[in-house]
């Protein structure tokens, strides 16, 4: 690492230059941000495949914006990757309710 004041070599982990005794600017950690690519997946596989991949695709962007320090941007496609998971879980539910239903009448009709 180069001192930002003199430009000397500063070995790393060093806080201060043993040039000019300036310290170091250090550097905040990105923020966590939880990505939703396992429910992303588990409900393309399980519930509504369309929906589940438009929250891959959305969860995959998580990581790669915070990479890039778009710390706002990730926030929001984790956001959206949430909402996509929960819409394709829904419409999971929501369709085997419905062959549930569809399949109790039709067995109804054939013992009457």
């Amino acid at each position: 690492m180069h001192c930002t004041a003199c430009g000397a070599n500063r070995p790393d982990g060093m806080s201060v230059c043993p040039n000019c005794g300036t310290g170091a600017q250090v550097f905040a950690a990105p923020p966590q941000i939880q990505n939703y690519l396992v429910p992303a997946i588990l409900v393309t596989l399980c519930c509504c495949v369309p929906a589940g991949i438009v929250a891959i695709v959305y969860a995959a962007q998580v990581n790669s914006k915070l990479a890039a320090g778009d710390i706002a941007g990730a926030q929001e496609s984790a956001r959206l990757a949430k909402i996509w998971s929960w819409v394709g879980l829904g419409c999971g539910v929501l369709l085997g309710i419905i062959y549930a239903i569809a399949g109790a009448a039709g067995s109804f009709n054939n013992i009457h």
